[in-house]
């Protein structure tokens, strides 16, 4: 078994905002974008905005960042959402605001994907273990009984207006995951803070999750790199320019291991409890919110080409950019004239 690793993101991101912030700029700003870095949500986390109080604002965020992780994080045993899992079948856990917020956006986006995305898929994302080192190929009998686990209809979370915010698994080893959609949500509370000190352009990177807020000081939108998933972190394939926007990418190029020469990604389809095998290597969402960019990215993927394109033209404010495995890459109509195919090897269909 070979379990593939990749450099560091934040290195690669960096270049990636100095070329597509800089780019064809006239003059030198008077003042030097700030460049902030943390490894937080398992991820790089980078900001690049340009203020005299860049490193009080930038630690502000990170500070937040950290808050959403402590109670939403599966590594450590205490977070709200652990000991959420460690209840399940037993009792309901009274979880915060944000993390009661996360969820019930997790649970809408269910439902707009018809469980493609599925907050509960924590059973099967613990069986396969991809990224860990120790990943391996489930049994089927294993899969099925993780399976069974796996249905966001059964959590239950109670009103937002009742004074307690609670949550409950009915089914004992059941486990929530929001490894997709958490970044997203860090990726919008970040832009709030830097929005409420006054910044009013920049991008934020969060391990790919992009957000890319007000723009350029010249007026012209950000333009950000979409990740060729053929090639090494860091070679983009095509350009999509944005203001005020989220550029989420699923896929799975990343995180995956080798078996018997079979390529297994991370990327769990919840109603097959396998690896999405739809002809897709990558999905970007472009969206107003990160939350629902995130969740979207992976449900999206999940749905396949025509399925997954049909759900981003039903909905308002989203637009989606699909790769296939023949190199293939396709648009929805919002992105026509935003997109521009940079890689010859790619045909834009």
């Amino acid at each position: 078994m070979v379990i593939e690793r990749k450099p560091a993101a934040w290195l690669t991101a960096l270049i990636l905002l100095a070329i597509f912030t800089c780019a064809g700029c006239a003059k030198v700003d008077e003042q030097a974008p700030y460049i902030a870095h943390e490894f937080m949500l398992d991820t790089d986390i980078i900001i690049n905005i340009e203020d005299s109080r860049a490193p009080q604002i930038s630690t502000a965020v990170f500070q937040r960042i950290a808050q959403i992780e402590k109670k939403m994080t599966l590594f450590s045993q205490d977070s709200e959402i652990a000991v959420l899992n460690a209840q399940a079948g037993q009792k309901a856990v009274e979880v915060s605001a944000d993390t009661h917020y996360v969820l019930t956006k997790a649970i809408a986006m269910s439902k707009i994907t018809r469980g493609a995305f599925d907050p509960t898929i924590g059973p099967l994302v613990k069986l396969w273990d991809v990224g860990s080192g120790l990943a391996r190929v489930p049994g089927d009998a294993e899969i099925q009984k993780a399976l069974a686990l796996v249905d966001y209809r059964s959590l239950q979370i109670n009103p937002d207006s009742d004074q307690l915010h609670t949550v409950f698994l009915p089914r004992l080893g059941q486990v929530v995951d929001l490894g997709g959609i958490a970044k997203g949500y860090s990726g919008d509370e970040a832009k709030r803070i830097l929005l409420e000190h006054g910044v009013r352009q920049g991008i934020i990177n969060l391990g790919g999750n992009v957000m890319a807020f007000g723009h350029k000081k010249d007026g012209n939108p950000w333009r950000v790199g979409i990740q060729n998933p053929l090639a090494p972190r860091g070679t983009y394939l095509g350009i999509v320019y944005v203001s005020d926007k989220a550029v989420v990418t699923s896929g799975g190029y990343e995180r995956y291991f080798i078996k018997n020469g079979r390529r297994y990604h991370h990327i769990i389809d919840p109603t097959t409890g396998y690896p999405a095998n739809n002809g897709l290597i990558s999905v970007t969402v472009v969206a107003d919110r990160g939350i629902e960019a995130d969740a979207l990215s992976t449900g999206v993927y999940v749905l396949g080409l025509t399925e997954g394109k049909q759900l981003i033209d039903s909905m308002d404010g989203v637009e989606a950019i699909f790769i296939t495995n023949e190199r293939k890459v396709y648009t929805t109509a919002g992105l026509k004239d935003c997109f521009q195919l940079t890689d010859g090897d790619f045909s834009y269909e």
